[in-house]
């Protein structure tokens, strides 16, 4: 969320960042709406005032036994207006709310402006490999080898899930396990296992509401939300807390679920695992100072990237464009694996810094010590990426490492967590 102060002192370069965002705010009616309610706050102080100076003029005529009687009659109109008033901002307040919901956070100079076309491939990694044979999408390879079954899922709950099965199911969590390793053993996340369900409040908080609530599977019955990502029960973790500046950075990593309903994207990539309803994924959140989140997202790149190189996955990381980057992000790298049988780069990371924006949405500050002593509250800045998401990892796993006959190797960073497992073959 932006500072309305922000937001009056910045008109322009307010409107210059809707505009890269391709968002459509009209900030000169924010800024008059806003206008008016000052002016409202204002008259109510001053008639407040003027009825507390008039309390104490009661009290003394009452003390000096007179009857106060005409100065009480005339403060029962100025009581009423402070109620008009006050109803009248409570309106406005409404009214700005609804507005300010719906700004999108302004991109950093260093993002590209522009819609997905003007996206950056900033570097590459690993090699995609060369296959002697006509690579096999992963559908083929699932049904070959028995380890998802589209059919069942569809049977169970519908399309675009997903039933992991054997080898397949084992895959799964040795990838979950292997990446919670790897983020709190070497890069100095601490584990969370938080809810698979969050209140109003929390997915306003990381700015999925109000906009995409149509991408969301709501429990009417208790207005609850399925967390779509961790990103959103991990970063409320510290909702209307202040942190020590001592204690800064807060690293969080996290499994969960996450569900999406894909509103307006049906007819896109319906078969398969590109795009489904369901999927698992380990996530990273940062809570740090805001004059070191720039770097702090270069940090949290690499971390991604490290789960990808150690599984020997070609990758390559983009730098998103302001048009193509999500509503709360201020600068946000994808990265992207190569699926040879689908013949696609796929994304399985978002890497995103969020400046203050979900910070004062939640309201996350902490306490700095300034050179004379004195202590000063500010906004945190929050980050999030993924590190990484299933289930296109495991598509690149199937279509990097299968083979002629349909067998599929394990990579060996995995072997440990398929209790040696080196192979899945075709059942």
């Amino acid at each position: 969320m932006l500072d309305l102060k922000f937001i009056r002192e910045n008109k322009e370069l307010v409107k210059e960042g809707i505009k890269k965002k391709n968002a459509k705010i009209d900030i000169d009616e924010l800024i008059t709406i806003d206008e008016e309610r000052r002016k409202l706050l204002l008259e109510s102080e001053q008639l407040k005032a003027q009825r507390n100076k008039a309390n104490d003029e009661i009290t003394a005529l009452m003390k000096a036994k007179k009857n106060p009687k005409e100065l009480i009659d005339s403060m029962k109109a100025v009581s009423q207006k402070i109620v008009d008033f006050d109803k009248k901002v409570g309106e406005i307040n409404e009214k700005i709310a609804k507005i300010v919901y719906y700004i999108p956070n302004l991109p950093d100079n260093s993002v590209p402006v522009g819609g997905p076309e003007n996206n950056k491939i900033v570097r590459a990694w690993g090699k995609v490999p060369a296959f002697d044979f006509n690579p096999r999408s992963h559908i083929e390879l699932a049904e070959l080898t028995g380890m998802i079954s589209f059919g069942l899922a569809s049977k169970i709950t519908g399309s675009n899930f997903i039933l992991y099965m054997g080898l397949g199911a084992r895959l799964e969590r040795a990838l979950i396990n292997f990446m919670l390793d790897l983020h709190t053993k070497k890069h100095g996340y601490k584990e969370v296992f938080p809810p698979f369900l969050v209140n109003r409040r929390s997915m306003t908080g990381t700015g999925q509401l109000p906009k995409f609530e149509e991408d969301m599977y709501r429990l009417k019955d208790d207005d609850l939300f399925l967390v779509p990502t961790a990103e959103v029960p991990v970063t409320n973790i510290l909702a209307g807390e202040v942190l020590d500046e001592e204690k800064m950075p807060v690293y969080y990593t996290a499994y969960t679920a996450c569900f999406r309903r894909e509103a307006g994207s049906y007819g896109k990539d319906t078969r398969g695992m590109v795009r489904v309803h369901q999927f698992d994924k380990v996530e990273l959140v940062k809570f740090v100072k805001p004059e070191t989140s720039f770097d702090e997202l270069e940090k949290l790149l690499n971390d991604a990237e490290e789960v990808l190189q150690l599984l020997e996955l070609p990758y390559r990381v983009s730098l998103l464009s302001s048009g193509d980057m999500s509503f709360a992000a201020a600068k946000c790298y994808d990265i992207e694996l190569y699926a040879p049988g689908t013949d696609r780069y796929l994304e399985v990371s978002s890497c995103s810094n969020f400046t203050d924006f979900q910070a004062r949405r939640a309201n996350i500050r902490f306490k700095r010590t300034i050179s004379d002593g004195r202590r000063t509250t500010e906004y945190v800045h929050t980050l999030n990426g993924s590190g990484v998401a299933l289930p296109r990892l495991v598509v690149a796993i199937m279509e990097i490492y299968q083979n002629k006959d349909g067998t599929i190797n394990i990579p060996k960073a995995l072997v440990p967590y398929m209790d040696g497992v080196t192979v899945i073959r075709p059942e």
